[in-house]
């Protein structure tokens, strides 16, 4: 039996003991019961000499994964936060990924979607609303002009300029006119960035939801879903409902996405999630289980998997990316763990020890073997040596 010596919270050490491999079959095709996005990451080059304020991308890589998530017949995500958007990733390095992403979509078949921003107006400056009407727009027309679909992400420059909720209706109302085709929303909590306190021009989530709501049904037919990520369960439940019957919920709640993509007698949630990036090929086995009807196969293959989404994403939780890329490098999607921005160092050595056994525990490491030998490489560097 595989075995590793791993530290506790308390810094002792103790055995773990590797489960037994189990496999997922995963049918071939995508989905018909549900839409299903994984937001991807991106794999930066290690051994680029570019100065760190540019971020290198392993373009092969960072491409291979997406051609792996794209197998497993979900959709892609791109240039998400979980590809650490405005956390080491900058607009001109975002733009190539887009084209070649979007280009490699369409050469296997796959489904994208493609964040649209406004992350390249410095953080530290005030602007006009105008000036962040026209950053939205420069991004948006760069997807259009490589025809991906358009996710329209938060702004932290509209968090900080708009005065009240009536400029939040007006700047979205505008950009939403200007674009061919209908867009996904993108309501990031702030747990996911502390920048984003108060969207929507209130700190009260229901009044929040509320201006949120006659947005979209004002432009109902412009708007294909809205992702929300706001790890509140009940409140995603709540605008479900009250969303227009064209309009899909796409469920950005790491912490319970089993329950609100089962759905219930009044609807369902479909899906744009981070943590489908790391437990991708579990989750594509639960959501063709679920095309099938099978409810119960469904919850038997996936909720093994929200022990390890909640520790993933605990506070603070746009450290996240972390783990995503930390199961990544342990499965041999990518040689190193090493991140944009030396992102690998803002979880702590016992932290991913435990993303370790908990992927273990779900059955998500696909050669044991591997991830061990790599794991014991992490542990011996921050100073655990095995017996």
């Amino acid at each position: 039996m595989t075995e590793i010596l791993l530290p506790r919270d308390d810094g002792s050490l103790y055995t773990h003991h590797l489960k037994k491999n189990k496999r997922f079959e995963v049918p071939e095709g995508t989905f018909t019961s549900r839409k299903v996005y994984s937001a991807a990451h991106v794999v930066c080059n290690p051994l680029t000499t570019v100065p760190e304020e540019t971020p290198s991308i392993d373009w092969e890589a960072t491409l291979d994964y997406r051609r792996y998530l794209w197998s497993l017949g979900l959709g892609v995500a791109e240039a998400m936060d979980t590809a650490q958007r405005g956390m080491g990733l900058d607009w001109e390095v975002t733009k190539k990924l887009i084209e070649c992403s979007v280009k490699e979509a369409e050469k296997v078949g796959g489904e994208i979607a493609c964040g649209a921003g406004t992350d390249h107006l410095e953080s530290t400056e005030r602007w006009t609303l105008e000036e962040i009407e026209r950053a939205y727009m420069e991004q948006c027309h760069h997807i259009e002009k490589h025809g991906g679909k358009i996710i329209l992400m938060a702004s932290r420059a509209l968090a900080t300029t708009a005065a009240d909720s009536a400029d939040y209706k007006n700047l979205y109302s505008r950009v939403i006119n200007q674009i061919e085709e209908p867009v996904i929303l993108h309501w990031l909590g702030e747990m996911f960035d502390p920048q984003l306190k108060g969207y929507w021009g209130h700190d009260d989530v229901e009044k929040a939801m509320d201006v949120c709501l006659e947005l979209i049904h004002e432009h109902k037919n412009k708007i294909e879903g809205l992702k929300i990520s706001l790890l509140d369960s009940d409140m995603e439940i709540k605008m479900r409902r009250k969303l227009p019957s064209t309009v899909r919920m796409y469920t950005g709640d790491d912490f319970n996405y089993p329950t609100l993509i089962e759905g219930d007698k009044e609807g369902y949630s479909d899906a744009l999630l981070g943590i489908f990036d790391p437990i991708a090929p579990i989750a594509a086995s639960a959501m063709h289980a679920l095309d099938q009807g099978d409810k119960k196969k469904f919850r038997e293959i996936i909720d093994p998997t929200v022990e390890l989404s909640r520790h993933i994403f605990e506070t603070p939780t746009y450290n996240y990316k972390t783990g995503v890329v930390f199961i990544a490098y342990l499965n041999g999607h990518q040689s190193h763990f090493r991140m944009v921005d030396g992102m690998e160092n803002s979880r702590s050595i016992v932290h991913l020890s435990k993303v370790f056994v908990l992927a273990d525990k779900a059955g998500l490491l696909n050669d044991p073997e591997l991830a061990v030998s790599r794991m014991k490489t992490i542990l011996r560097v921050s100073g655990v040596e095995q017996g």
